[in-house]
């Protein structure tokens, strides 16, 4: 969870009381949607980074 946590506050600068707030499903997705974002910002296509498995 920490991973997750840490993965969203430093992307998206949320608090630690919002992410707390969300689901664990719910930041699952988020992580899966910023991983997105960097991949496409780097002109990849493979899944190369750690929440990409979720």
């Amino acid at each position: 969870m920490r991973e997750e946590m840490a993965f969203i506050a430093y992307y998206f600068h949320w608090s630690h009381k919002e992410i707390m707030e969300l689901e664990h499903r719910e930041r699952k997705k988020w992580c899966e949607e910023i991983s997105k974002i960097n991949r496409n910002v780097n002109g990849e296509k493979e899944k190369k980074n750690i929440f990409d498995v979720f």
